[in-house]
C-alpha cells in the first residue's frame, strides 16, 4: 500500500487522551503540561489547595486530576475522600495501581452522586470543552457540590490563543518543523509514528491536545457561573500562561440568600 503523504489534524481532545495513554512513558505525562513539568503541576496544585483551604473533612472532586497530584497531596492532608475524573477509561487503567480513587467521565455528565463534595476543583479542563457544553458542565459542577462548597475553576482563558504549532500538510514539512523546532527526540518520535501509519495503512491524523476550544472575558465567565447557580468569591489572573483566569467560587449554603455573593477581583 502506498503511503499517503498528506496529514489531517484532529482537535478532538478525548482522541487525544486516549492516544496519550497508550503512548504514556511515566505518569507524570497524564498531566498534560508536557515533559519535565512536574515541578510547575507539583506548585500549581500547591495553590489549589490553598486557595480552596483544602482540610481533612473535606469530601474533594477533581475533575480532570491528570497525573493525580491534587489527590495524592489530598491523602497526604488526610481528607475524609478524594475522587479524581478523567476523560477516558485508558487514563483511568494507568492511575488505578496507584491506589487514587480515579473515575472516567466527562464535565457535562460527572459520575458523582448529588451533593456530595465539599470541594471541586476543575483547574485546566473547561479550555478543551466544546463552548456548546461549558453551561451544562458547571450545572454539574453546582448539582455535585455540596451547599457551602468551595470551588477552584482554573486557567480559563479570556482570549484566544493561536495554535502553537503551525499545521502542516504533509509528512515532510512536519518532520522537517519538528526537527528545527524541538530537536532530534520529537523528530524520532514523529517518524516512528509515521512509520506505523504506513505499516498499517491507518489515516495519519495528528491529535492536537493544545487546541483551546473554550476561552471568556472575566465578565462572560462570571456571568455563566452565576447562571448555574454558583457564586464568584473571587478571581485572579493565572501566572503561566498570564492570558488565562482563576475563578474561586462557592455553593451557596441552604441558609444563605442567594445574592449575597462577592465579587472581588484578587
Amino acid at each position: 500500500m502506498r503511503a499517503r503523504s498528506n496529514i489531517t489534524y484532529s482537535d478532538d481532545y478525548v482522541e487525544y487522551c486516549r492516544e496519550t495513554a497508550k503512548r504514556v512513558r511515566n505518569l507524570q505525562d497524564l498531566a498534560l503540561r508536557g515533559r519535565n513539568k512536574q515541578e510547575i503541576t507539583r506548585r500549581i496544585h500547591e495553590r489549589i489547595v490553598e486557595a480552596v483551604g483544602l482540610q481533612r473533612e473535606d469530601d474533594l472532586v477533581d475533575i480532570g486530576c491528570g497525573d493525580g497530584t491534587l489527590l495524592a497531596m489530598a491523602g497526604r492532608l488526610g481528607v475524609k475522600s478524594a475522587v479524581g475524573l478523567l476523560a477516558t477509561e485508558e487514563e483511568v487503567e494507568l492511575l488505578r495501581p496507584t491506589g487514587l480513587h480515579v473515575k472516567q467521565g466527562f464535565t457535562d455528565d460527572l459520575p458523582i452522586a448529588e451533593k456530595s463534595a465539599s470541594v471541586v476543583v476543575c483547574n485546566n479542563v473547561l479550555l478543551v470543552v466544546p463552548r456548546e457544553k461549558i453551561r451544562a458542565s458547571l450545572r454539574e459542577i453546582y448539582r455535585i457540590a455540596k451547599p457551602g462548597a468551595r470551588i477552584l475553576v482554573g486557567e480559563i482563558p479570556f482570549v484566544q490563543n493561536p495554535a502553537p504549532d503551525p499545521r502542516l500538510n504533509t509528512r515532510r514539512e512536519a518532520l522537517s518543523y519538528l526537527y528545527q523546532t524541538y530537536g532530534f527526540r520529537t523528530w524520532f518520535g514523529m517518524l516512528r509514528r509515521m512509520a506505523y501509519w504506513s505499516l498499517t495503512g491507518k489515516e495519519p491524523v495528528i491529535r492536537d491536545g493544545a487546541a483551546i476550544s473554550f476561552y471568556a472575558t472575566a465578565q462572560e465567565f462570571i456571568a455563566m457561573a452565576e447562571d448555574a447557580g454558583l457564586q464568584l468569591v473571587r478571581y485572579w489572573q493565572h501566572d503561566d500562561p498570564n492570558t488565562r483566569n482563576n475563578y474561586l467560587l462557592r455553593k451557596a449554603s441552604q441558609a444563605a440568600n442567594s445574592s449575597s455573593g462577592g465579587t472581588a477581583t484578587g
